[in-house]
């Protein structure tokens, strides 16, 4: 039985449609005969009891140029929908906790892809901290004296903002760096947020790998490699994506993170492993679906809409 969707996501004319996941997880449920529905995060409101949007019906085609035709604008209320999907990309600010406020009020009669409370609690930067026999050494601070002291501890050192995304903002301080306290102003003078630090691993060099999770099981992963002179493996980047299997190491830390990752209803995660470590755990906007299906022929996303249908019995 076909199942009514809406997705919440930056501008879908715009996309690229050869590496968008959202447009893939959209091309798949439509060819599974759902319905579409889309609107930006600034188009959800909530009126006098309702959750609404302004959007409109939608119906894409893999045609570069073309891939999508737009019905009449309309208001819709979304606790008349079968499933909404919270897809926009971060920044993580108050505009996106905002979001996921309101659709927290129509899930799960309506089912929200992924769970908004467990996206709001779980920052991509801040989930891994639950987990601290998988990660880097790692600090999560604001205090100058505290990063100073974790460099003086590891040396060679990660710095970025806690909420940023994409590879913004990412800053590589080697044992000769003397930046630290330029970038501490930069960073702090910019906004009021903590900053994350890492120990820096060297097997970034061969590549940051993403591992794609459906309902808390890998269904696959692909390889991002830097650019030549780039600490920075991120495809938004640069980085190079390449085929890549699963090691035993990636089973282990998908066995350790995933029952926790399906309890709390996060259907769609990309995780990021560098070496033997777990980096980051990405639950608002992950991507790799459309690389994972090239390199491998492995379809993650009919897989999600498997889980969706499941829960929403059909």
């Amino acid at each position: 039985m076909p199942l009514k969707v809406a997705l919440q996501m930056d501008p879908i004319g715009s996309v690229n449609i050869n590496a968008d996941s959202t447009f893939r997880i959209a091309l798949e449920a439509q060819a599974r005969g759902h319905s579409l529905f889309f609107y930006t995060p600034d188009r959800l409101a909530f009126v006098e009891g309702r959750v609404t949007a302004r959007g409109w019906p939608i119906e894409l085609r893999r045609e570069k140029g073309n891939h999508v035709s737009y019905g009449e604008e309309t208001e819709v209320d979304l606790a008349d929908f079968d499933v909404v999907w919270l897809r926009q990309d971060p920044p993580f600010d108050m505009g996106y906790i905002t979001t996921t406020h309101l659709l927290e009020m129509i899930h799960p009669k309506t089912l929200v892809v992924n769970d908004p409370f467990w996206v709001r609690n779980s920052p991509e930067k801040l989930l891994v901290l639950r987990f601290p026999q998988l990660i880097p050494p790692t600090a999560i601070a604001r205090d100058l004296a505290t990063i100073r002291a974790f460099k003086a501890r590891h040396g060679d050192i990660i710095l970025k903002p806690l909420y940023g995304n994409g590879g913004a903002g990412v800053f590589r301080l080697d044992p000769n760096d003397r930046n630290l306290s330029s970038l501490h102003e930069l960073f702090t003078g910019m906004s009021r947020e903590p900053l994350i630090v890492q120990k820096f691993l060297p097997d970034v060099a061969k590549g940051d790998k993403r591992v794609i999770l459906v309902d808390g099981e890998a269904v696959g992963a692909i390889n991002r490699v830097p650019q030549a002179g780039e600490t920075r493996s991120n495809m938004h980047v640069g980085g190079r994506p390449e085929k890549i299997g699963l090691t035993p190491r990636d089973l282990e830390i998908c066995a350790t993170i995933g029952p926790v990752l399906k309890e709390k209803g996060q259907v769609f995660v990309g995780i990021d492993v560098i070496g033997d470590y777990l980096t980051e755990i990405n639950v608002t906007s992950p991507t790799g679906l459309q690389e994972l299906e090239r390199f491998d022929g492995t379809n993650a996303s009919a897989r999600i809409w498997e889980v969706i249908e499941a829960k929403r019995g059909r």
